[in-house]
């Protein structure tokens, strides 16, 4: 009887492992996508953010969802990221919205914003303020599903080969910056260009433009722009944070098994952390080395922020008076910012200032 009993368990459980087996393959499928980037290889901080990724992604599947990651040009121009994303030319992308602020505005908030929010902020605002909502609806125009998958935090304010001490030394400068910042310079003279960043140093070199940013010290000293422009200014006032996103064709990310989007949105905010923390780590040493190498650190003058400053706000409000998207996301973006100042005002900078005045060198 025993005899008889297990074996008819036996059956059933081999009967169910036999249909249940078809079922699990099913909500693991065998996937291969590729992701284009904006970046180069060379930097191992923003492109290693979406090859960390991209790693995760496949431990985490059993190497059944693999994602092979192509640097800016390889595939597609570095800046037309999102353009191959849309057209699903490929799956998925790792690039700054900002570059994309030519097609809408709206699309610096999905990255920085000039006098915006740092880092922690920008993180609070897009997930528990209300911010991942608001670009999701914007994306879903773009046939995109958006996901933050790297932080560069706050950046220098790039490299110029003469020195900038007050706003008429902005008049006619030729200087490659990207997003709003552009716009903004624009109203005080500077004849921006927008250029991938494999393209900057050559452009530099030869003179075609007389000034560029990038991010930090790191990238920078990677990317070589000490060797021909001295001067390094600081803070980069147009990115308090650079948030990067992954890119994922709508459509395909409908198709995902659920598991599967699960692992994805997960890694992604894992190599958001993961980048601000190299970052963290790598300029330090970074910095030191530039100056060694030549390099001399000047402030922005006061002067020079609250022209940039000024100029900023009233581009926000004229952008907002013609454009409804960009004012959907605006308004509760400042909201936002202005409360953040309020408790970071009473909390971080206090202590963020007590600690940094023990430290006079």
């Amino acid at each position: 009887m025993k005899r008889r009993s297990f074996i008819t368990a036996g059956g059933i459980g081999l009967a169910a492992t036999t249909i249940a087996a078809p079922a699990i393959a099913e909500s693991a499928p065998e996937l291969k996508w590729r992701m284009a980037c904006s970046w180069p290889k060379s930097l191992d901080t923003i492109f290693g953010a979406a090859q960390h990724f991209a790693d995760r992604v496949a431990e985490a599947t059993d190497n059944k969802f693999q994602i092979r990651v192509f640097a800016g040009g390889e595939i597609v121009p570095a800046l037309q990221v999102l353009d191959a994303v849309q057209n699903n030319t490929v799956e998925m992308g790792h690039t700054a919205s900002y570059y994309y602020v030519g097609k809408d505005p709206t699309f610096s908030f999905d990255c920085t914003v000039p006098f915006g929010m740092n880092k922690r902020i920008q993180d609070a605002w897009m997930l528990h303020g209300g911010g991942m909502q608001l670009m999701r609806d914007f994306f879903k125009d773009y046939n995109v599903h958006n996901i933050p998958a790297a932080n560069t935090g706050a950046q220098m304010g790039g490299w110029y080969r003469k020195e900038i001490k007050t706003v008429k030394d902005l008049e006619g400068l030729k200087f490659r910056i990207a997003g709003l910042a552009g716009a903004v310079l624009t109203k005080l003279g500077v004849v921006p260009q927008q250029i991938a960043g494999g393209d900057i140093y050559p452009a530099l070199e030869k003179g075609t433009i007389d000034a560029a940013e990038w991010v930090g010290p790191y990238d920078d000293e990677k990317l070589g722009f000490y060797k021909v422009a001295k001067y390094y200014y600081y803070p980069g006032w147009w990115e308090g944070n650079a948030q990067l996103s992954l890119y994922i064709n709508l459509e395909q990310w409908n198709k995902l098994p659920k598991s599967y989007q699960a692992i994805v949105t997960a890694a992604a905010y894992e190599s958001n952390l993961w980048c601000i923390a190299k970052y963290d780590t790598d300029n330090v040493a970074a910095l030191r080395r530039l100056v060694a190498n030549g390099a001399e650190l000047r402030p922005f003058s006061r002067e020079i922020l609250d022209a940039c400053y000024k100029a900023a706000q009233q581009l926000y409000t004229e952008i907002a008076e013609k454009n409804p998207k960009f004012k959907k996301v605006y308004e509760p973006w400042k909201k936002f910012l202005e409360d953040e100042h309020q408790w970071f005002r009473v909390e971080e900078q206090q202590f963020d200032n007590y600690m940094l005045s023990t430290k006079r060198t």
